[in-house]
């Protein structure tokens, strides 16, 4: 870990007002009025949501009370397939930098991407100290090791039961089970209350690493009297319970017996370290070999080793170099690309794409996760490619082969009659995740008054008289492309749109400055657009037409090039578009010498 980490755990120091007697010896007048002490109101508790609601993503929560703030993780969302070049998608972090002065710490609930993804970006403004569990820390540096930030940045590990103080804040750390070690849920201290962030949680009761979530302490919670909630929306639609982890390691077990002969290759999230323990200890016990693939899946295994959340036995893993000295029924592979992720390891081993690994009969694929929405058509498409290739693959719901981080109805209800908190709000999912999470709560006794749906920007405050939304901040979307921050917005997608819905046609010509005359060109290429071998006549027209109109103004002496180059690029629009239907994007390009 960093050297600036720190494992000791802050507490703060309340001290206890005694009634306030008078030192005078003077005995007070019969006749002198009793002075009431002037109650001061309450200073109320604002949560401004920046990011993870109404999406599955990008979380971000700001918690203000007086003139201390401080910030609930900070994640980032993969873009959508209409977010064309764009690497990932990061919170706009403009009230933040607005109030830096103000921002006492950063907490993190977790190591998922959606909740620390967003983190680097938000560093290279903003250096507080950040607040998190040693295996999310852990995660964290490889991150910041990358943007070069580890150095400068204070990272503070804290274990489930300690209390750190942020300003007027106290935030106690609470252990929960998820799809990922050491996640915790936080329960806020202020001058107004009580609020509990539950983070992304699940009711195992027999986790892999036998931490169970403490119950007990929302219990304690609850009867000392909670202002607010904060909980997981994302299975809000789904009833029952979610299944056990262990689950998963049964159905391996069955699925390696039944493999006879051949390879072993599991897709699964990368951070999903008790499933990649429950696939290592399952090839140990059918005396197989483990090799890992994809760049994420590396970092994870090498932290989950380092800090002691994987347990491998020796001679175990192996490098995909070695993979081929070994019979086939010798060997597991596990692998990125649970999701269908076109650059993912197993996308490159079902497009036959991968450098290394060459998908064969022999091979039986098992798709450990269950596709996020909107993702069910890429996964489709790799599970049909690698069939192609004839490898058997598992991948259907029956079979057990994954389950859930994330609480099911009962287990948000039980969570709710626990806390037992006046106010609740639903985070972390999609509006209709949000909507029945909000009819739970109301089916629990929550008055619907008392129950708020948010989104991102908005800033509702929160005290024992009631809570309301009153105002509004920034909370957009900042795209990040390459090393590129916010530098692509909504003009350059729709010029990327374009371009790859109907190509571009580029017209280009060389004018001599002094005399005016033509001396190179027009020239017309066309990319994207029609196989020019194809259509010669049609840029043989186009080229024309340019020349056209190069003529008639050069001719009559005028000279303003943008209006020569707006007629150009208005007469070969109109000309093709009349000609093919179609409305490529068309860049003149006139030069002078």
């Amino acid at each position: 870990m960093a050297n600036n980490k720190s494992n000791k755990k802050e507490t703060k120091t309340h001290s206890k007002q005694s009634k306030s007697t008078s030192s005078s010896s003077k005995k007070r007048s019969p006749a002198k009025k009793r002075v009431e002490r002037v109650k001061k109101p309450a200073v109320p508790l604002r949560i401004a949501f920046l990011g993870g609601i109404n999406e599955v993503g990008k979380n971000i929560t700001l918690y203000e009370c007086g003139d201390d703030m401080f910030i609930v993780d900070c994640g980032m969302l993969f873009p959508e397939p209409e977010l064309l070049g764009v690497d990932l998608v990061i919170p706009d972090f403009t009230y933040i930098e607005r109030n830096a002065d103000k921002i006492r710490g950063i907490v993190l609930t977790h190591g998922h991407e959606d909740h620390i993804g967003g983190l680097p970006y938000l560093l290279k403004t903003l250096n507080v100290p950040i607040y998190g569990t040693k295996f999310t820390l852990g995660l964290l540096e490889g991150k910041l090791r990358e943007h070069e930030l580890l150095r400068s940045t204070s990272l503070n590990v804290v274990k489930p039961g300690d209390t750190v103080s942020l300003g007027c804040f106290d935030i106690e750390f609470i252990r929960v089970t998820h799809s990922i070690p050491d996640s915790v849920a936080l329960a806020i201290k202020s001058p107004a209350g009580v609020v509990v962030q539950t983070g992304d949680f699940k009711i195992d009761t027999t986790p892999i690493d036998g931490e169970v979530i403490d119950l007990a302490r929302f219990g304690e919670l609850g009867n000392k009297g909670v202002l607010a909630l904060l909980s997981d929306s994302t299975n809000a639609e789904r009833p029952g319970y979610s299944m056990s982890e262990r689950k998963v390691g049964e159905t391996f077990d069955r699925l390696f017996s039944k493999a006879d002969d051949k390879r072993i290759i599991v897709a699964t999230f990368a951070s999903n370290v008790h499933r990649i323990q429950q696939v290592i200890d399952t090839s140990v016990a059918h005396k197989r070999k483990v090799a890992v693939s994809g760049r994420s899946l590396e970092n994870s295994v090498a932290v989950g080793t380092e800090l002691g959340y994987l347990k491998i036995p020796d001679n175990t893993l192996v490098s995909l170099d070695m993979v081929n000295r070994f019979p086939p029924e010798k060997v597991t592979i596990i692998t990125t690309g649970s999701q269908g992720e076109p650059l993912s390891a197993l996308s490159r081993m079902a497009f036959s794409d991968h450098r290394k690994i060459e998908i064969t009969p022999q091979d039986c694929v098992i798709i450990s996760a269950t596709p996020i929405p909107g993702n069910e058509k890429m996964v489709s498409k790799v599970v049909n490619e690698l069939m192609k290739l004839g490898a058997e693959v598992v991948y259907e719901r029956i079979h057990d082969i994954h389950v859930s981080g994330h609480a099911c109805q009962e287990e948000q209800k039980l969570m709710l009659s626990l806390v037992k908190p006046k106010y609740f709000i639903p985070v972390h999912g999609e509006q209709k995740h949000l909507r029945k999470h909000a009819e739970l709560a109301q089916g629990m006794g929550i008055p619907e008054k008392n129950v708020i749906i948010g989104d991102n920007g908005f800033v509702v405050e929160v005290k024992k008289s009631g809570i309301a939304l009153v105002n509004t901040v920034p909370a957009g979307r900042v795209l990040v492309d390459g090393y590129g921050v916010g530098d692509v917005g909504s003009v350059v997608l729709r010029d990327r749109k374009h371009l790859a819905q109907d190509g571009i046609i580029v017209v280009v010509a060389t004018v001599d400055q002094e005399s005016g005359v033509v001396v190179a060109g027009p020239e017309v290429i066309s990319r994207g657009f029609v196989y020019v071998k194809e259509a010669e006549h049609l840029i043989e027209d186009a080229r024309r037409l340019a020349s056209r109109i190069l003529e008639s103004y050069i001719g009559g002496g005028y000279s303003d090039r943008n209006v020569m180059k707006n007629r150009i690029k208005d007469e070969v629009a109109k000309m093709m578009y009349e000609r093919t239907k179609r409305s490529p994007m068309v860049l003149p390009i006139i030069m002078d010498i």
